[in-house]
Formats: structure tokens, sequence, C-alpha cells
């Protein structure tokens, strides 16, 4: 039961995170604080980056086995940008796409396994 508490807690985590940066970032752009490269270059980063923290939120918590840990944030929220992008936006499958998946995929597994190594010494003993 903690580790379905921890998955949605890292869940929450990872969306929270996204949705801040997003806004931080259209909000920016309205303003045309930021130029349009640098715009560009942040859509694709946020979530790679909110995947990441998520993930090592979620390695923090693990007893062990951080990768294991990361591949389960990875596919739940690659199920969960899977539906919202093919029954809410009716985006068609492309193969930049699933590069795309696999590198939020992969970065949600190098968060973990990150964040286990970031435990304090009494929690391991």
């Amino acid at each position: 039961m903690n580790n379905i508490k921890n998955l949605g807690i890292s869940l929450l985590i990872s969306v929270l995170t996204l949705l801040f940066s997003t806004l931080l970032l259209t909000t920016c752009s309205y303003f045309n604080i930021m130029g349009g490269n640098f715009v560009k270059f942040l859509k694709i980063s946020i979530p790679i980056i909110s995947l990441f923290t998520g993930g090592f939120y979620l390695g923090k918590m693990a007893l062990k086995r951080g990768w294991l840990e990361g591949i389960k944030l990875g596919g739940a929220m690659t199920v969960l940008l899977l539906l919202f992008n093919y029954l809410a936006l009716r985006y068609h499958f492309k193969m930049d796409y699933l590069l795309y998946i696999v590198i939020l995929f992969v970065s949600s597994i190098l968060g973990s396994m990150i964040g286990i190594n970031f435990k304090k010494e009494k929690e391991c003993g």
C-alpha cells in the first residue's frame, strides 16, 4: 500500500511541476520575455524535468530497486500522456512522438535511480 501511495504522490509532484512550469512559460511567452527558440526548447524540456523530479522523489522514498520504481512512474505517466493525446487531442501517431515518450520514460528511470542514492544514512541502516 505504501508503494501505491508513493507512486501517487510522485505522479502528483510530476503533474504539479508540469502545470506550474507550463503556466510560468506561458506567462513569460505572453509578455514576450523569452525568445521563440528558447520557448521551443523549454516546451520540450519541461516534461523531462517534471518526470525526473517525480522519479527523484519516488526513488528517495523507495527501499530498493530505484530503476523499477522509475519504470512504474514512467509507465503510468506514459499511459496518461498517450490517453490524453489520443483521446482528448486526437493526436495521430508519429515516430518523433514515440522517441519523445522514450526520453520521458528514461528521464523518470534516471530520476529514481539518482533519488535512491540521496537517502539519509539512518533510513538505509
